[in-house]
């Protein structure tokens, strides 16, 4: 039987293509929960309005993959930080870049704006925290006491006070206005993934990799609560915003608790599987979640879920409800003192644990790289109607994203919606002109079965998504779909979807010439062929290899594989050899030294790969003996073995010296292999001495 909206209790919102690479990062915006904002592995910043199938603004500028992301309170900025180290942050309404910051010597990990907007804190795999001074382009302090990487940062809502979570299991507080540590918990068993201040309440909320929740009290500085029950890793947690509960966001879980004393209230079955971030709107909470290179949103109407009274059913006792108690924190524990002032810089003392030894500290220009930085990177508004609505309307006072009324919809069961191209598709990847969709005027409507979209599969090293509409009217059975395509909704009674005219050369007269399934199926099935006898031939030539891997001679099947003259069977051998390292002899290392140089300047991201982690076992493990062997003194008298290793050495010498060429571009060039060619690079470097 249908389930109608008004007993959903959670649902998909929509899913999205949101980079032309992994997604590494994402944020909801707190203050309106209609924002998004992404960071991938294409080194971009995509902004998003939830619930709408275009990006707003494409941000550029970071040379290495995106790592972090994170808005200002007022959402009038996004900072991001990469994989390098550096931070930038932009201006969204100006639509530029408005500073870039550089220091932390690694991945950064965690990043949040102080409440009133002028500071902001970074974390990083080099353990150090800084507070940087946006306005100045200057690092205020650097807070030292971490001894692994650093993941998540909260300012308290008051300002004064800074939490940091790290891998090393603690989480440390930071006095801004004195530049110190206040105390340190050490409770959880593992890495702590994210903390939280509860918005009026001296408390403070943890999550962490041992699958606990735990709280602790801001003026005695004790635990007063940790959780029971979570069958996961906690990934979020999010106060509700009157503070009576905390909302906790694992694999597929939400779970409401409450304390003093410790219990679950409730806990709910969502879709959302690894959910990244949590952000409440009109009683609904946000999940958003991202896998490779979607991103997806869940819906929780709160209205539904239990926020007080006793236990949920399961954690009840001799099937007994547990009465509820006044919580103790509404009469006992203080409130901050919200000021409409931000922390002065002249009132941050020195101190042992901030660091103001470096120039850094201090007020200063920017450097020549970081003007060059700043003008290479730009904000692209990819869709001014959107943008226009979201960060210039034009009867607001001010530029925040306001809040809507409207929550968002549940769909009905039995209901259908519609289709629509991938924006992705259309923002990141120029679609050839035969793929772009017609007009609405031209297009037919396609009417689905809810949750379905069909994808075009795409050649390696692209990002070309786009829906196939079968004939107007039709409608497509879910059985016939994949279950994992992506699984994106738009706006009803628009017109979607593609004509098999689409797929067919331009007629001589000009005009696209519509035609009939089986022209249309004809066209799309001609490179099928030249596949299959593709595929045939390299299943041939894998059946020939195992032949002569099957004499456990190494090298003969390597130079068998290398005789076929085809990079994909020598691919196929290196994944497996790669696996067990004292498979390798100096003896294949001359003969697969000139097919690694070719892998790495290949186009294919897995050929990329393979090359690199051969050529790393190859310096590891034969290096030392090869500059032994060369460096050694002649011997005394004949010695045919070692005269063999000599020239074979001399050989693997050359060939590496042809390939650190090729690793020093590559090492120079943007991209998601930049740090494994920079690693290379560095392993290389004996060679030039």
């Amino acid at each position: 039987m249908a389930q109608s909206s008004a007993t959903k209790v959670a649902w998909k919102l929509q899913d999205m293509v949101a980079h032309s690479s992994n997604v590494s990062s994402l944020v909801l915006g707190k203050s309106s929960s209609r924002l998004l904002a992404t960071g991938g592995e294409d080194c971009r910043v995509n902004i998003w309005a939830v619930n709408k199938p275009n990006c707003i603004m494409s941000l550029t500028g970071h040379n290495t993959p995106v790592e972090c992301v994170q808005f200002s309170s007022s959402e009038e900025q996004v900072v991001a930080g990469s994989q390098s180290g550096s931070l930038r942050v932009w201006d969204l309404e100006a639509a530029k870049i408005l500073r870039t910051l550089t220091g932390h010597k690694a991945n950064i990990c965690s990043l949040d704006f102080h409440p009133f907007g002028e500071y902001l804190a970074s974390g990083s795999m080099d353990t150090n925290i800084k507070l940087w001074d946006v306005r100045r382009k200057g690092c205020v302090f650097r807070y030292k006491g971490h001894t692994q990487a650093v993941r998540f940062l909260a300012f308290s809502p008051d300002g004064k006070w800074l939490a940091s979570a790290s891998d090393d299991s603690t989480i440390k507080l930071w006095d801004l206005t004195a530049g110190k540590m206040i105390t340190e918990f050490t409770s959880h068993t593992s890495s702590v993934s994210i903390v939280q201040f509860h918005p009026n309440e001296y408390l403070l909320a943890s999550g962490s990799a041992d699958r606990t929740i735990k709280l602790w009290d801001l003026e005695k500085f004790e635990m007063i609560g940790s959780s029971v029950g979570e069958t996961g890793v906690v990934r979020c947690v999010l106060f509700s915003p009157d503070g009576s509960c905390l909302y906790s966001g694992s694999e597929d879980t939400l779970r409401v608790y409450g304390w003093e004393p410790d219990r679950c209230f409730d806990a709910v079955h969502v879709a959302w599987g690894k959910v990244a971030d949590l952000a409440i709107c009109n009683n609904q909470m946000i999940g958003v979640s991202y896998s490779q290179m979607n991103v997806s949103l869940h819906v929780v109407d709160l209205s539904r879920v239990k926020k007080s009274g006793s236990v949920i059913q399961g954690l009840i006792q001799d099937d007994k409800p547990l009465a509820v108690p006044t919580p103790k924190g509404t009469t006992l524990r203080r409130n901050y003192e919200r000021t409409n002032t931000s922390c002065n810089r002249q009132k941050m003392k020195q101190n042992p644990d901030a660091d103001r030894r470096s120039p850094e500290g201090e007020r200063r220009s920017p450097s020549s790289e970081e003007e060059r930085d700043e003008k290479e990177s730009s904000a692209e508004i990819t869709n001014p109607d959107d943008y226009r609505e979201i960060f210039q309307p034009r009867n607001a006072i001010s530029r925040t994203p306001p809040k809507t009324n409207e929550p968002f919809p549940a769909p009905l069961e039995d209901d259908t919606i519609l289709l629509k191209p991938s924006p992705a598709a259309e923002i990141l990847t120029p679609m050839p002109d035969r793929l772009k969709a017609p007009t609405a005027s031209s297009t037919p409507v396609l009417r689905v079965e809810p949750t379905v979209v069909v994808a075009v599969p795409r050649p390696p090293n692209s990002v070309v998504t786009a829906s196939l509409a079968p004939p107007s009217g039709h409608v497509v059975p879910t059985s016939k779909l994949k279950p994992n395509s992506a699984v994106i909704p738009s706006t009803r009674n628009e017109p979607v979807g593609l004509n098999a005219g689409d797929f067919l050369p331009p007629a001589q007269s000009g005009k696209t010439s519509v035609a009939s399934d089986e022209e249309a199926l004809v066209q799309i099935r001609k490179g099928h062929d030249t596949m299959c006898v593709m595929l045939t031939s390299r299943h041939k030539n894998l059946d020939m290899v195992r032949i002569v891997w099957a004499r456990n001679n190494i090298k003969a099947t390597l130079d068998s594989a290398v005789s076929m003259n085809d990079l994909s069977i020598v691919v196929d051998v290196l994944n497996i050899i790669n696996l067990k390292p004292s498979l390798w002899k100096l003896d294949t290392c001359s003969s697969i030294l000139p097919q690694i140089e070719e892998l790495l300047q290949s186009k294919y991201e897995s050929y990329v790969q393979t090359g690199c982690t051969s050529l790393r076992l190859i310096l590891k493990r034969f290096w030392p003996l090869i500059s032994d062997t060369l460096t050694a003194p002649p011997s005394v008298g004949v010695d045919i073995t070692r005269e063999e290793r000599h020239q074979k050495c001399k050989a693997c010498y050359k060939q590496l010296k042809n390939l650190s060429n090729v690793v020093k571009l590559r090492a120079e060039q943007v991209g998601r292999h930049g740090s494994t060619f920079k690693e290379l690079q560095l392993l290389m470097a004996p060679l030039d001495y």
